[in-house]
């Protein structure tokens, strides 16, 4: 079923309750927060019933994609990124933990950070974001820091590679989506498209918050740097990767059940107000904004608007984006402990950028 070409007032009013539940109950209330997955599988739910949307595709599209990513010719997804890689650290992590320690004792903490966020920022774009997002939740765990910072390494690492993501369609879905619409006239977007657009916005943009990731850690003493012990069970591994599973099943019920909002509304906002309006993505998977957005007939200063905005809002909340829901997962970390360094740093990354945007005229 198709969403109507004009607005259907009770689906309006439906789906933006939906939205204010989504955005207020997972930090008012203790129970949610901690069981984000099945809270946004309900949500997800409600919403394509009051869009009236349910159809055999999106039912399989929300069970195949953990497992199978769109356009790759073999099943891999994050399911089985996480499933894999947290068995692998299971059987061998005294040698990958002692490989880390290795090298943060040969550079020191905040050299140490600086790279492995500058590092992972960029290569998120060539082994994509799942496999970044593996890697940073297994690193964070060696840093020799308080619970705190640690969150804070994580947040600014996962704007890191959320932006960098994007330079390459192999990134995230986000990028796919914007290569595959803008791949005809006039664009004739290639491989090296997004790395062209944005490179001069994004890699900039990891630098910076890798410096600021170093000036955070770089009040912390450490004496030593020992190898940290795996407490994780067999059983915790499964269930993590499992819960991850629901969580993306979620977000594509989710995105597909509000997509009428999408349409009916943010489709029509003007390029200043839609650059603002895209925080919404913090809780909204981004791929669905940019299939509803992006479109051809956009001038590329439009096009880099919008991608920049959903990028930067991508990592101001849990569900924004894949390697906030890994990393979250792995170091329990809840929506307000994100929220509280996570959205000041997307308000100052959106104002930066805009003024950047405003003062080359690309939201004239």
């Amino acid at each position: 079923m198709e969403v109507p070409p004009e607005p259907v007032f009770h689906i309006t009013v439906g789906l933006f309750i939906v939205l204010l539940l989504v955005l207020i109950l997972p930090f008012k209330v203790r129970i949610i927060e901690e069981n984000l997955e099945p809270f946004f599988l309900i949500m997800g739910i409600v919403a394509v019933t009051i869009s009236g949307l349910w159809s055999l595709e999106l039912i399989v599209e929300a069970l195949k994609e953990p497992v199978w990513l769109p356009n790759t010719p073999v099943p891999i997804g994050i399911f089985q990124v996480v499933l894999i890689f947290g068995l692998l650290i299971y059987k061998f992590n005294r040698q990958i933990y002692g490989s880390f320690v290795s090298i943060l004792r040969r550079v020191g903490i905040r050299t140490f950070v600086f790279l492995t966020i500058t590092l992972l920022g960029l290569l998120s774009s060539v082994i994509s974001v799942i496999v970044t997002a593996v890697i940073l939740s297994e690193i964070a765990l060696i840093l020799p820091l308080d619970r705190k910072k640690k969150i804070e390494f994580v947040v600014i690492a996962c704007f890191a590679v959320g932006l960098g993501a994007a330079l390459t369609p192999v990134g995230e879905p986000l990028s796919t989506i914007a290569v595959s619409k803008l791949k005809g006239e006039p664009y004739h977007a290639g491989f090296l498209f997004l790395l062209k657009l944005l490179g001069a916005y994004v890699i900039p943009g990891i630098l910076a918050l890798a410096l600021y990731g170093a000036y955070r850690v770089s009040s912390t003493t450490v004496d030593r740097i020992e190898i940290p012990e795996y407490e994780e069970s067999l059983r915790s591994v499964i269930v993590r990767a499992i819960r991850v599973y629901i969580f993306v099943s979620a977000l594509i019920l989710l995105g597909r059940g509000l997509s009428p909002l999408a349409i009916w509304y943010f489709s029509k906002v003007p390029p200043i107000g839609l650059y603002w309006l895209n925080t919404i993505s913090a809780i909204l998977d981004n791929a669905t904004l940019v299939a509803v957005e992006i479109e051809p007939e956009m001038s590329l200063a439009q096009i880099k608007s919008a991608l920049i905005s959903l990028l930067i809002s991508g990592g101001m909340l849990i569900p924004g984006n894949i390697p906030n829901i890994v990393s979250a997962g792995r170091l329990k970390i809840r929506m307000n402990e994100w929220a509280r360094i996570g959205v000041p740093i997307g308000v100052v990354m959106l104002a930066v950028y805009f003024a950047i945007l405003m003062a080359e005229c690309s939201l004239c």
